[in-house]
């Protein structure tokens, strides 16, 4: 494939940019006095452009879905000129760089390095064979993804099944609810047991959060919230399936040589997502106290490393892997473009509400971070549950975490310790309602982008969002009621 030359190029060229990035000689020097950007000081007035992103996601693929199509990335650049030309124009140039800087550098570029080495390896993968999507098959489907999501990430997790599910569905009339419960289950709520599950969890491990901290302690709330959703969807499936008569059995593709049951080839990406699994958990125990400078903004050397690591990864997936494989698997560039050019935006029109939120009591969104402690200063743990589940619904969860780990004032020991259910609760927050929007955490988008390339009709921004409000949100409030009132 001509484009994944390009791809292979561009892979060697970011390699290329770190190894030089590694380099003390190219490093800037830190200079005193770093710009800081003051929350308590915007109004939500700033706040408009990122809600305009929101509801450009929202509403365009509805009433202009073509001029979406081709126009989503100008869009994007759009909202985000839209917050920066103003911002830089009343806060002055120097902060306006090392706060675009700043998540470029530590947010964006990490985030969607992953994602695009995930999103390769995973594409590898292909699935061979006679699958008939019952209700049975599917809903196994939907547990191995969930019991695996904790252990390679919900993304790698969602890229790894999510075109084995689509190959299952095809002689299904009724899909679009299965890749709903996929986007709940393997996207999101399987996440929750290791920092290596969700991104809010790694940067609580980077906090001092024992590793298995997690595990013992959100695997009772992961298992009741997930034992509901397979059931409640088993029982939807089967009635959708009884409805419209047994499923098709797809018979294999043309190219392939013998009638097998089950078969996978690109084996070799199964061991390059382990790499991908071992490059992301380096750079949270490998400390070696090496940063360089980049207008204020620390980058540090195992982070850097891990980049190159992933960027490395995906270059041999895709040399290891056959083309034809790719393409027989429906793989093509288009979802990681979609997230990559949306997710620039996002991350740079969230700058000014995650500063308005890290002001606490003093930001304009004050009522809320008042709202999760007593006056006596006690944790209202509900409220952490909610405040922290709805807020990282609609922003980047992981910073949404980190305000409102910050929020309580407690130490990590404190935290994980006697505090440990308003910790649990800010953790269950920002992962399990991740899955409330498309939003809420990037594989839903990604998979939403797989899906509707396969031909499957996937509900709007709004109608994802009457499938949260009317099956997860009822499960939350049981949550609520058994593990923090």
């Amino acid at each position: 494939m001509a484009l994944s030359t390009s791809i292979k190029r561009m892979i060697m060229l970011g390699l290329s940019v770190l190894s030089v990035l590694l380099l003390p000689a190219v490093a800037h020097a830190a200079e005193a006095g770093a710009p800081h950007l003051e929350g308590q000081d915007m109004g939500l007035i700033w706040v408009l452009p990122f809600a305009g992103m929101l509801l450009s996601i929202a509403i365009f693929p509805l009433v202009a879905p073509n001029f979406w199509h081709y126009n989503f990335g100008k869009i994007s650049a759009f909202w985000a000129l839209l917050f920066l030309l103003p911002f830089t124009y009343f806060y002055g140039f120097s902060l306006a760089l090392y706060e675009t800087l700043h998540v470029s550098l530590l947010e964006y570029f990490p985030f969607i390095i992953l994602l695009f080495s995930l999103f390769t390896v995973a594409g590898g993968v292909r699935v061979r064979g006679r699958l008939t999507g019952t209700p049975l098959l599917n809903t196994c489907i939907l547990l191995i993804g969930t019991l695996i999501a904790s252990w390679m990430g919900t993304t790698g997790a969602a890229m790894l099944l999510i075109r084995p599910m689509i190959k299952a569905l095809q002689g299904r009339k009724h899909k679009t609810h299965t890749i709903v419960f996929f986007i709940f289950l393997v996207a999101n709520i399987g996440g929750s047991l290791t920092p290596l599950g969700d991104p809010p969890l790694f940067l609580g491990f980077l906090k001092g959060v024992d590793f298995f901290w997690p595990t013992t302690h959100m695997l009772l709330p992961m298992i009741v919230l997930s034992v509901i959703l397979l059931a409640v969807y088993f029982v939807l499936d089967s009635y959708l399936y009884n409805k419209e008569g047994a499923a098709v059995t797809i018979v294999p593709d043309e190219e392939e040589e013998e009638d097998v049951a089950f078969a996978l080839d690109g084996k070799i990406n199964l061991l390059l997502l382990l790499g991908v699994i071992g490059a992301v958990l380096l750079s949270g125990f490998w400390k070696p106290g090496v940063s360089f400078e980049i207008y204020h903004v620390h980058v540090e050397l195992q982070n850097l490393l891990r980049d190159g690591l992933l960027l490395l990864i995906a270059y041999l997936s895709l040399y290891l892997t056959n083309d034809q494989s790719r393409q027989a698997n429906g793989f093509n560039w288009f979802p990681i473009l979609e997230v990559g050019k949306l997710f620039i935006g996002i991350f740079i029109t969230i700058i000014p509400a995650i500063a308005i939120l890290k002001a606490g009591s003093e930001g304009a969104l004050g009522a809320i971070v008042e709202s999760v402690t007593t006056s006596d200063g006690e944790p209202i743990n509900f409220m952490y549950f909610w405040a922290t589940g709805i807020l990282s619904s609609f922003l980047d969860n992981a910073p949404t975490y980190l305000v409102f780990f910050n929020t309580t004032g407690m130490d990590v020991e404190t935290l994980m310790g006697p505090a440990s259910n308003t910790l649990l609760a800010i953790s269950a927050g920002a992962v399990f309602m991740g899955a409330n929007t498309y939003v809420g955490n990037a594989p839903n988008f990604m998979v939403r982008s797989i899906a509707e390339e396969s031909g499957i009709a996937m509900p709007s921004f709004f109608g994802y969002m009457l499938w949260s409000g009317a099956i997860l949100v009822p499960c939350f409030v049981l949550l609520t009621f058994i593990f923090f009132l």
